[in-house]
């Protein structure tokens, strides 16, 4: 019988490691191809890993709550191909056990005779104090304690640095976060003496203390992140918000005659949505400055036109899934994906690489009821559009024959730019584009017949 190694796979571009969430198939049990096997959780998405292969479940490295470097080898299908059969000294010598994959225990350092150089001191005395789980039994994974040695940082500091992972998990980007403040902390603080109005603030951020009667909820993984996300973003970037009414006059009367058609002819829900993304991507197509990224000084132009639109969970979370190439496809097509990323990301089913590589994001607070809001740019992009609740209104109509006063459909789009690389005239005129294409939709629509 021969013996399949499963992985950890890489679940996304900047992904590194994972946590395995819950085991769907026991040691001994059968699995069929594309059966799924685990489920992971990553710092981005949760996803099922199907099998490759078909075959028993021999064996398991790793418990649910562990989290692994991609890669390594998880687990081990015992498949019915005639093969080379390990046996158990090979077995050893090639699969990890739980205790070696996990903890990575260093094997004895050469001796002096064997290398002709001086020993190396003992494990106690080596600068490298992080261990995979401090004295309160937190874990940590390969990644975040190779890094915690190269940085020299303490076991007891380890401890004491917020993790925004599975139940307070220390992730990468959680040190190198820690790290990168630390830094501009202590550089601060050895060149230039603290703001009286910063220390003051600094000192009077106030600690909310439940009462007898108050009910405390924990944040679940996902609302962290997002929580954290928000945080870094008003960090990063100087946000300014513009507005502008829009007349949807003429998308409301083209919907309201077409919707019924789409749904008998493609199955498909037409929404606002994706008129507002075709009209988002034709302006940034207009304004390709709007459609960048920003890495320090450098400013990356992205050769594709890829809008996020955030979507709303069943739990109150956020997730914001990436149509790719938007300028590049019809209605119909947006329709058919906006509906289909919109059910996944309900249902948890979204890909990892179907949540990354967005270059502009959509959030449509009108959904909700609101007329408006001021939307958290979605790092590392420079634009973000929120449309507001559509609804009726008295407005003065211009024409040549004089001002009249009629009762339109009026929206406030709202954009939230980065004012480090957009300014003022730009922000304005691709608000204004966007309008544009809004208000003369039904006319665009009769001119493609």
């Amino acid at each position: 019988m021969a013996s399949f190694e499963l992985k950890m796979p890489k679940l996304g571009e900047s992904i590194t490691e994972a946590t395995i969430t819950k085991w769907l198939k026991q040691v001994g049990d059968p699995i069929e191809l594309d059966d799924p096997i685990l489920e992971l959780a990553t710092d981005k998405v949760d996803s099922e890993i199907p099998s490759p292969v078909e075959g028993i479940l021999k064996e398991q490295f790793f418990q649910e709550g562990d989290t692994v470097e991609v890669d390594t080898v998880i687990a081990v299908i015992e498949t019915g191909e005639e093969g080379h059969e390990e046996t158990p000294e090979e077995e050893k010598a090639s699969v990890p056990t739980r205790q070696e994959a996990g903890t990575q225990i260093p094997a004895p350092p050469p001796s002096e005779k064997e290398t002709g150089a001086p020993a190396a001191p003992p494990p106690e005395e080596q600068a490298a104090p992080a261990t995979n789980r401090a004295a309160d039994e937190r874990f940590y994974s390969p990644l975040v304690r190779s890094i915690a040695r190269k940085e020299k940082i303490p076991a007891d500091e380890l401890a004491g640095i917020p993790g925004s992972g599975k139940d307070g998990r220390l992730t990468r980007d959680d040190l190198l976060n820690y790290l990168e403040k630390r830094k501009k902390d202590e550089a601060a603080t050895r060149d230039t003496p603290p703001h009286p109005a910063a220390a003051a603030k600094q000192a009077t951020q106030p600690a909310a203390v439940a009462g007898a009667k108050d009910e405390v909820i924990e944040m679940d993984r996902m609302r962290r992140l997002i929580a954290d996300h928000m945080v870094m973003s008003r960090d990063t970037s100087v946000h300014i918000t513009l507005f502008r009414e829009v007349d949807m006059t003429g998308v409301v009367a083209w919907r309201n005659r077409h919707k019924d058609e789409l749904q008998k002819r493609e199955g498909q829900k037409l929404t606002f949505t994706p008129i507002f993304i075709e009209a988002i991507a034709k302006a940034l197509r207009d304004y390709p400055m709007m459609n960048v990224s920003l890495d320090g000084h450098r400013i990356i132009r992205r050769s594709e036109i890829n809008i996020g639109m955030a979507a709303a969970l069943p739990d109150g979370n956020l997730i914001v899934p990436v149509i790719r190439n938007a300028d590049h496809k019809s209605l119909t097509g947006l329709a058919r994906e906006v509906n289909d990323l919109a059910q996944r990301a309900r249902q948890n089913q979204l890909k990892p690489d179907e949540i990354q590589g967005g270059s502009f994001t959509l959030t449509n607070f009108g959904t909700f009821g609101a007329l408006t809001g001021t939307p958290i740019i979605h790092q590392p992009q420079v634009g973000i559009l929120g449309a507001g609740l559509i609804q009726k209104k008295p407005v003065v109509i211009e024409t040549l024959q004089g001002d009249s006063i009629g009762i339109r459909h009026q929206m406030m789009l709202s954009l939230g730019c980065d004012h480090r690389i957009v300014d003022g005239a730009l922000g304005g005129l691709f608000l204004q584009r966007v309008a544009e294409y809004l208000e003369n939709f039904e006319s665009r629509q009769g001119e493609q017949r």
